[in-house]
């Protein structure tokens, strides 16, 4: 027996520990630990299949896809559920027990899910439509008409990653994305070989509201994919450029001067939100020149050359070492002496 409360009240089985108390330990514990309370008695089970909403499984390297199947029926009210693996181990199965007995999900993880095939992702389409975040980074078997079926139904998406996704992340797929994806504002596409500028700007016609947009090593695209997203996503904070090398300084002036232009229409809109780029990667990007580097570098004060705040990568252009930022200027400045 345990008495509580100077003898107030007294608890003489573990199922008689009230529910928002159970629930307030559990949180403060790891997601295995959890599981092991859920088998405790029947009143523990069912307190923590209603009270939960979060899960992950990464711990889990052997068998997750057996435990992911055995659990997700008795956690119905999972709003966040990280199947991240170092190794495959999910399969088709557990993602349609997912999508049978957790309607209520807003992010989904299953990064590195290389068994995974189209089944997952039209399952998900038809039981998950209230996705915000999707990570299916590494599902490399996925197919473009796959992803596009899920965009029809998962339409309130904000982030989403498809780094490694070859055969997914065609032009076609991010038609679909813009079309019915208007509220994305996240995007990872890095080595997404197949993207090119059609696709590229069909994602800035259609998601206006995009932030951060990752095309590092989509070596198709062109200066046109850089106008289109500069004029159009007037909310773009972070973009990756690496090893896009048919990036010239058409592209860093078109950032450049769309800031000037449209700087008075964002604040207008949106007066306590920082506009402009904060992070840019143009690493191997080799055609550049300093000139039109410095341009964007002038225009976006948070972009920065100095040590400890690399937000402007340039690795791999030595010609652009000269490019810095604000404050590398204001720290070699002499301070004027009062006579």
């Amino acid at each position: 027996m345990m008495v509580l409360g100077g003898g107030a009240w007294s608890i003489s089985e573990w199922r008689d520990i009230p529910v928002e108390l159970l629930l307030r330990i559990l949180y403060l514990v790891d997601d295995r630990t959890v599981i092991v309370a859920s088998g405790v008695c029947r009143g523990w089970r069912e307190a923590i299949s209603w009270g939960l909403n979060r899960l992950s499984l990464s711990w889990c390297k052997r068998n997750m896809n057996n435990l992911a199947i055995s659990l997700v029926p008795k956690f119905t009210k999972l709003q966040f559920l990280i199947l991240r693996q170092d190794t495959p181990q999910l399969n088709d199965e557990a993602v349609e027990k997912i999508a049978t007995h957790c309607h209520d999900l807003q992010e989904l993880d299953l990064s590195k899910s290389f068994r995974l095939t189209d089944r997952s992702l039209h399952a998900i389409a038809h039981g998950c439509p209230n996705l915000v975040k999707l990570n299916i980074s590494g599902c490399s078997a996925f197919s473009d008409a796959a992803l596009g079926y899920l965009t029809e139904f998962c339409r309130n998406l904000k982030i989403l990653n498809l780094c490694g996704c070859v055969r997914a992340a065609s032009d076609r797929a991010l038609k679909a994305i813009g079309h019915n994806c208007s509220k994305l504002q996240s995007l990872s596409l890095g080595w997404c070989d197949q993207v090119s500028d059609e696709g590229v700007k069909s994602l800035a016609y259609g998601c206006p509201d995009l932030r951060a947009l990752d095309l590092c090593g989509c070596g198709l695209i062109t200066d046109d994919s850089v106008i289109a997203l500069a004029n159009n996503c007037l909310h773009l904070r972070s973009l990756g450029l690496y090893y896009c090398q048919n990036i010239t300084d058409r592209a860093m002036y078109s950032l450049a001067h769309s800031r000037a232009k449209n700087r008075h229409e964002v604040w207008a809109r949106y007066p306590y939100e920082e506009d402009g780029l904060t992070n840019l990667n143009i690493s191997q990007c080799t055609a550049l020149t300093p000139p039109a580097v410095q341009a964007l570098c002038d225009s976006f004060p948070a972009l920065h050359t100095c040590p400890g705040r690399h937000s402007l990568i340039i690795s791999g252009c030595l010609h652009l070492t000269s490019v810095h930022c604000a404050c590398s200027v204001q720290g070699h400045r002499v301070p004027h002496l009062a006579h």
